[in-house]
């Protein structure tokens, strides 16, 4: 798949190396990322149901659904990018911003078949 902001190779499976994004998820990504008008660096997005972090679960999380995707961010524009996916109608947002700036990030999801918060911290 061509996007604009990102590489196949950045949203792949770190385990696999398969790529099985949801493209309208995509489509929104791509959106906010315009919006926000700085670059995403991707610390996690598509993980197969076999990844370790989705193997140890009792059911594959969002990653493994293509509808979920952690950005690097962290002070201003942690908090820019928090409110321009709510404005695109993200519906799980996971905040990590602890410890280490580098280590920190942002969870995007559209997977509606979870039952959780709308919003949570790490």
């Amino acid at each position: 798949m061509m996007y604009k902001y990102f590489k196949d190779s950045e949203l792949a499976c770190k385990h696999t190396g398969e790529n099985g994004m949801d493209v309208a998820f995509m489509k929104v990504i791509e959106d906010i990322r315009e919006e926000c008008g700085f670059p995403f660096r991707v610390s996690s997005a598509y993980r197969h149901p076999t990844h370790p972090i989705e193997a140890n679960k009792s059911t594959p999380g969002a990653h493994a659904s293509g509808k979920a995707i952690d950005i690097l961010v962290s002070m201003e524009q942690a908090y820019k990018l928090v409110e321009v996916a709510y404005k695109h109608g993200i519906i799980g947002i996971g905040i990590a911003q602890k410890g280490p700036i580098g280590n920190r990030f942002i969870h995007l999801d559209m997977d509606e078949s979870r039952s959780r918060p709308r919003i949570w911290s790490y």
